[in-house]
């Protein structure tokens, strides 16, 4: 296996309720045998790397490259007295891609058709509308997503901890006027509420038509959040720090869609079975984030809601990446060309110019 630390500086300061940022880095593993290469990655701190060539190279190398499961199950053993949440699970997250891919790239197969379809079209929501955007800056990313055909779209609220909840309700209504009344709209919190005051602003977004309120309180607040949920008409939804399965177990009674990322969660073998875990209870999964990663596990789950068109890494993984998808009419469709594994070639030059040295 090798490493990779790329940083790319973000196109305009962006924030959410809770958090502030101007690049964003991406942790990109190779991993090699059998004459093929597979590659996976996570978005997250650079000291990600080091635990995939301190931790996790040495359990790795040298399984039988078909056997996804076991080298998952070897490396989660490997980081019991680490302490599996966090960059850690990142790291378990990037190798487990990596493998998926490779295994399919080996066997000449879309990772789709190896995994096996549950549908052609992923559908996908245009997701971004930063605290820090202007009026200008929003209208012209929610025009730019509507001109692609995209029907769901989703900004951030909870400005400054959810200290400026009237700006958050205006920028709500000045969405939902840019869009019409046909376009689904959502809204991120971030967990920056109380839970009494997720209430009230929920219960104000209700009138906008507000389909989908993420975080309403922090993901910690189980019981906010069941509170919120029923509290509420739009539904609520979280899950995106979901660093093992038995954290989705804990979070399925207060939501009603289950979020996972497979950048973080134990990467695709442990994102499929959030996915069966939701489906047992009646729920359907979303795919947080890093979308050419997800798209085609996100094609072979059958409660697939849809999957997060995030503006940041859409716009890393399209400049990356060779073998970026097109989500013209709202809707992506990993595959379709035949290309085998995530369908995804590294530009060198690319990497080369954003590679954090030493």
């Amino acid at each position: 296996m090798r490493v990779h630390v790329l940083e790319f500086p973000t196109d305009a300061p962006e924030a959410d309720g809770t958090f502030a940022w101007d690049r964003t880095t991406m942790v990109l593993v190779q991993a090699r045998g059998g004459g093929a290469s597979g590659l996976g990655y996570t978005y997250g701190d650079r000291a990600t790397a080091g635990v995939i060539t301190g931790l996790l190279h040495d359990v790795v190398v040298g399984l039988p490259a078909f056997d996804v499961p076991a080298a998952n199950e070897a490396m989660s053993r490997a980081v019991r007295n680490a302490g599996r949440p966090g960059l850690i699970a990142g790291a378990v997250s990037a190798i487990d891609v990596a493998l998926w891919d490779l295994k399919a790239r080996l066997l000449e197969l879309p990772l789709a058709d190896l995994l096996g379809r549950a549908r052609t079209d992923v559908p996908v929501y245009g997701s971004g509308g930063f605290t820090t955007y202007t009026d200008r800056r929003l209208a012209e990313q929610l025009d730019g997503w509507s001109g692609q055909g995209i029907t769901r779209f989703k900004i951030k609220i909870g400005e400054g901890w959810g200290t400026r909840e009237r700006r958050d309700l205006e920028r709500a209504e000045r969405a939902r006027a840019l869009l019409g009344d046909d376009a689904e709209l959502y809204v991120d919190a971030n967990g920056a509420y109380t839970r009494k005051q997720a209430v009230r602003i929920g219960r104000a977004l209700d009138g906008v038509g507000v389909g989908w309120f993420e975080e309403p309180v922090s993901s910690d607040d189980l019981t906010g959040l069941a509170r919120v949920r029923h509290s509420v008409t739009a539904d609520v939804a979280a899950g995106e720090y979901g660093y093992d399965l038995p954290y989705f177990a804990r979070m399925i009674p207060a939501v009603d869609c289950l979020q996972a990322d497979a950048t973080r969660c134990g990467g695709i073998t442990v994102w499929l079975r959030a996915a069966a875990l939701a489906q047992a209870h009646g729920l359907q999964l979303s795919g947080h984030c890093a979308p050419h990663l997800h798209a085609h596990a996100a094609a072979a789950v059958p409660n697939l809601r849809h999957q997060e068109w995030f503006h940041d890494h859409v716009r890393i993984e399209n400049l990356l990446f060779d073998g970026a998808l097109d989500p013209a009419g709202g809707t992506v469709r990993p595959g379709r060309d035949g290309e085998p594994g995530l369908g995804l070639t590294i530009r060198p030059d690319v990497a080369d110019r954003h590679r954090v040295r030493g």
